[in-house]
């Protein structure tokens, strides 16, 4: 069995055994070990927001869908959306920001150069940027309350001495924080959340 990540490459269902003789499943780039044809039981594929992909034991979620819908519509407001990816883990919706510079930033550059229009060179480096996108995260909004819903916020603290999770000062349901918060992303603002 093989699965095409969002850039294109493909990866290989392969089987391997473990020092104890017990069955061990992952993806490769190179078809390596045993061929697998389907996905065994009780797994699932996953592919991270940089695209790696991984077999993983189905776990229950407990964020409902109407919840990372809400950080969803929030991000597609955001004025550069598309340098934002989000994922889901158990309890937790993690926002994801893009590394190194936009096609806008880049246009600006090149586009003094004059050696192509403007908008070939903005739709060239955007689908270039796309597929080649590495991201890491930046904020995540963690269950508190599943009963009530209730969720805090941490952000990612750029601190030399930190380099670690803070709290970001705020507990409320997701629709309530992504629609505050999720505009504070990639402005000064945001680096004031604590």
């Amino acid at each position: 069995m093989n699965y095409t990540n969002r850039k294109g490459v493909d990866y290989f269902l392969c089987k391997g055994t473990t020092k104890t003789g017990k069955p061990r499943y992952y993806f490769a780039r190179q078809p390596k070990g045993e061929a697998v044809d389907a996905i065994p039981e009780g797994y699932e594929i996953e592919e991270s927001v940089n695209g790696i992909v991984s077999l993983v034991k189905i776990r229950p979620k407990l964020i409902a869908p109407e919840e990372t819908a809400a950080v969803e519509a929030a991000l597609k407001r955001h004025p550069t959306g598309r340098n934002y990816r989000i994922s889901v883990k158990y309890d937790q919706i993690i926002v994801y920001e893009r590394r190194g510079p936009d096609a806008e930033s880049l246009v600006d550059i090149f586009g003094k150069f004059n050696l192509f229009s403007p908008e070939y060179l903005r739709a060239s480096l955007q689908d270039h940027l796309d597929q080649s996108a590495q991201f890491s995260p930046i904020m995540r909004f963690i269950l508190e309350d599943p009963e009530r819903r209730i969720y805090r916020v941490e952000r990612w603290c750029f601190l030399g001495s930190i380099d670690d999770w803070i709290y970001a000062g705020r507990s409320d349901t997701i629709e309530v924080l992504a629609h505050k918060l999720i505009p504070m992303l990639g402005t000064d603002s945001f680096y004031d959340l604590y």
